[in-house]
């Protein structure tokens, strides 16, 4: 027996690291759970250029110069349901994590092809790190698309991999981007010659943040960042994060009832002083958080892991990967040239701004898109059997039988853990 089991040890690793050579986003090992699997729908993707006129232009304000304004580019990738026979396509030219290299990435979506007028769909907006690009958790974009929702991620001016820099950026446009993003999409779904028109539900929308997207994804909720660090010059330059400072008019004013469902991966802010009981009491949409057991990045017993803990207005679960680090289950497997690309001064491989050094990348980009697909098929589609796949017991490693997590396979639950706190707790 344990000869057959190293034999589909191997075998699943040769599967892996085959989609990992391939650049391929969609990969789906043999022992994904259950609503890892695509759906029923081909998927189109679009890129667009937007313009968010009028922001504050972080990278120039400073003392002498006051508060800058400009309009600010905003490149996003959009995934759609399309009627086409066509099956896969590529991403050209995707910058790696040391801001210099370019690869093709590999995936299910077909480019420019006709949407399926089936809609309108919920609407998922997905957030990447910092850096980052809308290309770091595609996986979930091409998934989602396949499901029977419009899902689209945004390039953050100032957090990509190629422009990184100003945080100050970051940490005011986070919540700002998300938001704008949403209003965006909701005025191509009316507006009649563009191609997402009639399809999308801008009243069903949920959110994928990961990371510094994750920070942004909790002001999203109802979170607001402290007045201590929005009194901090080097990252709040002439106290714009005051903006975020949760009770603030300005801060009210980036709430959104369109938004139903939060997933928060690695959320960060908690070990920075950016958060405070006050501030997360005021967050009060339903939050799915996911993080790694011992991310040294957002922290886990002092950070997500406490957020989900103080988040106490709101419906939240917590899935931790055991053992995993900053990195769980959000990034898509390392592109093979990521194993060669170096930055800092060559002290850093890009392969591991991809990788866990005990996960598989791959095992946790499905179980990923396993709850996410559960969690909003719950709460943007109102499919009640999805709740099936979260009420679980908390530890996987204690399942079997009846007691087995619904769509994992026995033994494939290994290392995960699910928790869940309701409001008022």
């Amino acid at each position: 027996m344990n000869k057959i089991n190293n034999l589909l040890m191997i075998i699943m690793f040769m599967y892996s690291s085959a989609f990992a050579a391939e650049n391929r986003v969609d990969g789906q090992r043999p022992d994904a759970p259950e609503l890892a699997m695509p759906g029923d729908y081909k998927v189109g993707v679009r890129t667009i250029q937007l313009s968010h006129k009028d922001q504050i232009d972080v990278v120039n304000v400073n003392a002498d110069n006051g508060i800058v304004r400009y309009n600010r580019p905003l490149t996003i990738e959009v995934w759609y349901p399309a009627d086409t026979e066509e099956t896969g396509g590529t991403y050209k030219d995707v910058y790696l994590r040391d801001g210099a290299t370019q690869v093709d990435l590999y995936g299910s979506a077909v480019r420019n092809a006709d949407p399926f007028k089936s809609g309108p769909y919920p609407l998922v907006i997905i957030s990447h790190g910092y850096p980052g690009n809308r290309f770091l958790m595609s996986h979930f974009g091409e998934n989602l698309a396949s499901k029977g929702y419009v899902a689209v991620a945004i390039d953050h001016t100032d957090s990509n991999y190629q422009d990184a820099g100003a945080f100050g950026s970051t940490l005011l446009n986070r919540p700002l981007d998300q938001k704008f993003v949403l209003n965006e999409m909701a005025r191509f779904s009316v507006t009649k010659d563009h191609f997402l028109h009639n399809m999308i539900d801008d009243n069903k929308v949920g959110l994928i943040g990961y990371s510094m997207g994750g920070y942004g994804a909790m002001i999203t909720a109802g979170a607001g960042v402290t007045d201590m660090v929005a009194g901090v010059d080097d990252i709040s330059p002439m106290g714009i994060l005051k903006h975020n400072v949760a009770g603030t008019d300005s801060h009210k004013a980036l709430l959104d009832d369109r938004f139903k469902a939060i997933i928060a991966i690695s959320p960060w802010g908690m070990g920075s002083g950016f958060w405070n009981d006050q501030g997360l009491a005021g967050a009060t949409k339903p939050i799915f958080f996911i993080s790694g057991g011992v991310d040294d990045v957002s922290g886990y017993e002092t950070g997500t892991k406490l957020i989900y803990e103080k988040v106490v207005n709101t419906d939240r679960y917590l899935l931790t990967f055991e053992h995993a680090n900053h990195n769980a289950a959000a990034p898509i497997p390392a592109p093979k040239e990521a194993w060669n690309a170096v930055y800092n001064n060559g002290e850093s491989v890009a392969f591991s701004h991809y990788a866990d050094p005990v996960w598989d990348q791959l095992r946790m980009n499905n179980i990923a898109q396993h709850f996410v697909t559960a969690y909003f098929g719950l709460h943007l589609k109102a499919d009640a059997a999805m709740g099936d796949y979260l009420n679980l017991i908390p530890n996987g490693n204690d399942g079997s039988g009846e007691t087995q997590w619904k769509g994992f396979a026995p033994r494939t639950a290994k290392g995960l853990k699910l928790e869940h706190l309701k409001s008022g707790h």
